[in-house]
């Protein structure tokens, strides 16, 4: 899950304390949003999938993983090399003193040599280990596949993450555009009291309240570019990039609504999510290393051989180094071991329990993410259903507060508090999208698809 603790909801409670609204008396009306540009950014640059991308390409918790995965190849290679001979070079040297020597025939016969030499080369193989060798590589071959699911589980994650805090960006944008039709708006009305209160029909108080409100519109468009910037903040730690808190995103946040099934896309997570993976590999390595410790106390049978020079053989002459050759079968049979074995099966029996278990209940919660998701996108578009009837008729509210001040017959605070509630409503249809497309992405990761295409 994502570490960010964003919440669009709050901005909804913010809006709301701008004043309370009176209910709107509306026909459905299609409202035409005022065009205006998002601020504080410098020129667009990183789509969605470029911001993913280099998310990826930052983390050096994937570099990581990628080097835990490496060495887990490396472990499986030096696992293969048992199947081969060994190989061994060895060259000794030894002085001995005192030596044993015996006069004879007024000589004096020394039956070892001072100094020793011996030179050679060890050849060892394993003729039959009952398959304990290959067993370890089976082993060993689990957990390399461990390692590369746990890249993707990490990958995964990230991904979700940058994609989260992209789209976070995109609604606080959306959110700011929505804030400055407000501001604009106001303005205008502004404006056109002041024309008001020029000619006598209006009053000063009137210019003042729409002050207030306008002062109180433009501390929320402060917080919520204080929002943006920190969420520009979270996109340059995910980049790695301390030093560069505006990181440039390309994008509108835009609705595209799709058809679920939720049986295929439960079917579609238990074959595809990482972690069912993850738990499956877990089941596959602990019955590997349970045939492993099976096979440990079987025997063993090898060959080795030896050929080389030293010194020492022949009187007189003991320092004369002559050629020699060794050669070896060894039989190797386990006999007692204080009872280990039969403990280490307990243990690993133990273990494939577990890891079962793990499994049942990784695909439990798998099958809850998928519910999750799909129960979050139907009551946003839900939710975005209902705004965008909120918007029609809070356009409607204010056209007709607007028309019924200019003739009099209406109140300044009647379009204040229309005002607001048009700006309530957008943002609140601003949200529906988010959370909709975000919903998307939840999906996406709850299936084990690609968080981006």
């Amino acid at each position: 899950m994502s570490s960010c603790s964003f919440t669009p909801a709050a901005f909804l409670l913010t809006l709301g304390l701008l004043g309370a609204a009176d209910s709107a008396r509306a026909q459905t009306q299609p409202s035409v949003p005022a065009a205006a540009q998002p601020i504080g950014l410098a020129s667009d640059s990183l789509t969605l999938g470029a911001t993913v991308q280099a998310v990826l390409d930052a983390n050096p918790g994937i570099a990581n993983l990628t080097e835990l995965s490496n060495a887990a190849s490396s472990r499986l290679a030096q696992t293969q090399s048992g199947f081969l001979p060994q190989v061994t070079g060895t060259a000794t040297y030894t002085r001995i003193d005192p030596v044993v020597k015996l006069p004879f025939n007024g000589e004096v016969l020394q039956f070892a040599p001072n100094n020793n030499y011996d030179f050679h080369l060890t050849a060892q193989y394993l003729l039959l280990d009952f398959g304990k060798n290959a067993a370890t590589v089976r082993v060993a071959e689990s957990q390399v596949q461990t390692a590369q699911d746990n890249i993707t589980v990490a990958r995964r994650d990230l991904a979700f993450n940058a994609a989260q805090v992209y789209y976070n960006i995109l609604f606080m944008r959306e959110s700011i555009r929505v804030q400055n039709q407000q501001i604009a708006s106001l303005q205008a009305h502004r404006n056109e009291m002041e024309k008001r209160v020029q000619g006598g029909v209006s009053t000063r108080f009137d210019v003042t309240t729409t002050d207030v409100r306008i002062t109180q519109a433009q501390n929320t468009k402060l917080d919520l570019e204080n929002q943006l910037r920190n969420q520009q903040v979270q996109l340059a730690r995910l980049l790695h990039k301390p030093a560069q808190a505006d990181i440039p995103v390309k994008g509108n946040l835009t609705y595209a609504p799709q058809t679920v099934d939720l049986a295929a896309e439960i079917a579609k997570a238990t074959e595809n999510r990482p972690e069912v993976k993850l738990a499956r590999d877990a089941e596959k390595t602990a019955e590997l290393q349970a045939r492993l410790i099976e096979k440990s106390d079987l025997p063993t049978l090898g060959v080795g051989a030896q050929v080389g020079g030293k010194n020492g053989y022949i009187l007189p002459d003991i320092d004369r180094i002559r050629f020699n050759t060794v050669g070896v079968v060894q039989l190797s049979v386990p006999i007692y071991d204080g009872g280990r074995n039969k403990k280490q099966r307990v243990e690993a029996a133990a273990t494939s329990r577990a890891a079962l278990a793990r499994t049942q209940d990784t695909q439990e919660q798998i099958r809850a993410d998928v519910r999750q998701a799909v129960n979050n996108m139907e009551f946003s578009q839900a939710r975005l259903a209902n705004a965008e009837q909120q918007v029609a008729q809070a356009s409607d509210a204010l056209t007709r507060a607007q028309g019924r001040y200019r003739y009099g017959v209406g109140q300044n605070l009647d379009v204040l508090d229309a005002e607001t509630q048009l700006a309530q409503a957008r943002l609140a249809r601003a949200q529906a999208m988010y959370n909709y497309t975000l919903g998307q992405y939840q999906l996406r990761r709850a299936t084990g698809e690609q968080i981006w295409q």
